[in-house]
């Protein structure tokens, strides 16, 4: 299944909508939580920015360190929605520059905890903003993988999700890669990246991500309850409450 909306400029904006509980019973409700790469590439009065606003998205959270979004833009302004500045990486690191030796699995999955780390804050007050609204929501970083992936996979998780259909949602980013590298590579006068799995994601980052989390907390909830400080039954009932629906329902 090609998750990917058709967008021009986005390339990695993609619908959690539709995956099933182990059971079968039931399934993310579709059109009410979206991941996506920087949307700072919308412009008004473009059909790009006619297709977002026409997904009645509430809330945007920008994942991103504030200097990318001023660097890079950050969504234009517009009544129908509110936006957001969560950092949750604390600690800069350039994958594009990494040496070929590097492995891209305990490379990510390393850096995926320091982010889980460090951070809490922004993570707990983002999982807030997706428990309060009843209205579609959308949250992105850069490309749409790492610091989105790591926030999908927990809200995953929590929806009772099991870990080879968020692994399955991790790797969806690769049907993006090309486009996205085709990005880079213009913002960078035509040069390539070093590392050649920049923008890449192989299932082998989230398993091992999902792997080492669960071995330091004992489970995703774990995590929830021991790093976050939050009621990981309370959350997750909210979330199943607000987005999931019985499997055959009708989209």
């Amino acid at each position: 299944m090609d998750r990917h909306l058709p967008f021009e400029n986005l390339h990695n904006f993609r619908d959690l909508g539709g995956y099933r509980t182990p059971d079968g019973r039931h399934r993310v409700r579709p059109g009410r939580l979206y991941r996506s790469d920087s949307l700072g590439k919308l412009a008004p009065d473009t059909p790009d920015w006619d297709l977002f606003l026409s997904l009645g998205i509430r809330t945007v959270i920008d994942l991103r360190h504030p200097w990318e979004a001023e660097r890079a833009g950050r969504v234009p302004a517009h009544p129908s929605f509110t936006y957001r500045n969560l950092s949750i990486e604390h600690r800069f690191y350039d994958q594009a520059a990494q040496t070929p030796d590097v492995e891209p699995g305990p490379y990510l999955a390393e850096r995926y905890m320091e982010v889980a780390q460090d951070g809490t804050e922004e993570i707990r007050e983002a999982l807030h903003l997706i428990t309060a609204t009843d209205a579609p929501l959308v949250f992105h970083c850069a490309s749409g993988k790492d610091r989105t992936g790591q926030l999908a996979a927990l809200v995953l998780a929590l929806l009772g999700i099991d870990d080879d259909l968020i692994t399955e949602d991790y790797t969806l980013t690769e049907l993006a890669t090309p486009a996205l590298l085709a990005d880079w590579r213009t913002r960078n006068d035509g040069a390539s990246p070093t590392w050649p799995y920049y923008l890449h994601a192989p299932a082998s980052v989230m398993r091992l991500y999902l792997t080492a989390l669960a071995s330091r907390h004992g489970s995703t909830q774990g995590y929830v309850e021991k790093a976050l400080g939050m009621n990981a039954e309370t959350l997750s009932a909210t979330l199943r409450n607000n987005l999931l629906e019985p499997s055959g329902e009708a989209a």
